[in-house]
């Protein structure tokens, strides 16, 4: 331990309110919330600071980020660079989930892997799932089952591709076989154990999923569908499952890349709308991922790529519509961390790690702390990824 950190007067969102608190840090690590004025000898103490009843939360908890880079779907000229640090610290993210999407062939869960491990020593927490869109599996050890117990990161299986022209067209035996391999390895180690979906535009939606619900005895938490916010009538169909007990996943596209979808905003205020249960749906940013516009034939006709400070951006949108901070947090911290069984992530408690998010009024972020470190003080980037002052990053 290098020395305490104290913040005083913080307006904590734990996610939920907890008022004007003193947080002690010490070690990653959150030590103490108190009301009480925190009086400690000055040689322990490395930071006193008085947040002046700035906002306090958990950092974000990004579970679909591709963290060695996305695409490939126009050419190898169109694959994107993998994504540095502060593209994800910088924005509030201190927790990322990172995996393999179209191109699980030139990308590899070895290499995936080893960014996960990079991003740590850089002073984040990072995870990845094993796979990627396609059938067989893109592995490590052999198997999904081998790679989620015998790989500390490796949580569960993501993202396979179904309802999508890029996908594998798997067949059912093959999406419950998959399924059984993550929820049993989950059970063996106390992970995930899920299998994180990738959804197209296809017509089936979410009928794979629907059939494995009706004719197995998997658990409905296994089955975890992401972009369901894409298109209108999968949106619709996927808060209709919520009901069974599966989590969905929405996507905080950029602005110009959705259509015939809902952004994230939209989609959160609409499921709240319709009292959806909030707490089995999470929202991540899809960083690095090449996302492209496809005409009939399947031809690119126009691309973009995710960014995880569109993360950020929905919390402003949809709290500037009257929905409560807490609500849009749980989104990006609590409900992730408890879907993804991260028990120290997630949450401002005691003994939880210290991952942190100083916001002000406006909600814009003034500091960022990631297991205890500031990446991020006044504004000001202090952390960077190892290669960030080259000039490929400027």
């Amino acid at each position: 331990m290098t020395g305490l950190t104290i913040l005083r007067n913080a307006n904590v969102y734990a996610p939920q309110p907890l008022g004007l608190k003193t947080v002690l840090v010490g070690g990653g690590k959150i030590l103490a919330i108190t009301d009480e004025a925190l009086e400690l000898p000055a040689s322990i103490v490395a930071d006193d600071i008085d947040l002046q009843g700035r906002i306090l939360t958990p950092g974000f908890i990004d579970a679909h980020a591709h963290i060695t880079g996305g695409g490939g779907e126009a050419g190898f000229a169109t694959q994107v660079p993998p994504v540095p640090l502060s593209q994800f610290t910088a924005f509030g993210v201190t927790t990322v989930v990172g995996l393999l999407g179209t191109d699980d062939t030139t990308r590899s869960t070895g290499n995936l892997l080893s960014r996960v491990y990079g991003l740590r020593e850089e002073g984040m927490s990072a995870y990845c799932w094993t796979g990627g869109y396609h059938y067989p599996l893109t592995t490590l050890m052999g198997s999904a089952r081998e790679d989620i117990v015998y790989m500390e990161p490796i949580i569960g299986v993501g993202e396979f591709a179904i309802s999508d022209h890029r996908s594998s067209q798997p067949q059912f035996e093959e999406v419950i076989r998959i399924a059984s391999d993550a929820h049993v390895a989950g059970l063996m180690t106390g992970k995930a154990g899920i299998v994180h979906f990738h959804l197209g535009d296809g017509s089936r939606k979410l009928a794979l999923i629907k059939r494995a619900l009706a004719e197995t005895e998997l658990p409905a938490r296994v089955f975890n569908p992401t972009h369901v916010n894409r298109n209108k009538p999968l949106f619709d169909e996927a808060c209709e499952m919520l009901s069974q007990g599966i989590y969905i996943d929405i996507t905080a596209f950029p602005d110009d890349a959705v259509d015939d979808g809902w952004s994230a905003a939209e989609a959160l205020l609409l499921a709240k709308e319709r009292g959806c249960p909030l707490k089995q749906i999470t929202i991540s940013s899809d960083g690095g991922g090449c996302m492209p516009a496809f005409d009939a034939s399947g031809a690119v006709v126009a691309m973009d790529f995710g960014r995880s400070e569109t993360l950020l951006a929905t919390l402003k949108t949809v709290t500037a519509q009257g929905m409560a901070l807490e609500d849009v947090l749980s989104s990006l911290t609590a409900n992730v961390a408890h879907l993804l069984r991260l028990p120290a992530k997630g949450k401002i408690a005691t003994g939880a790690d210290a991952d942190l998010l100083v916001l002000d009024a406006d909600y814009s972020i003034n500091d960022v702390m990631a297991l205890g470190r500031w990446h991020l003080r006044d504004k000001a980037l202090i952390m960077k990824g190892t290669f960030e002052e080259n000039l490929y990053f400027q």
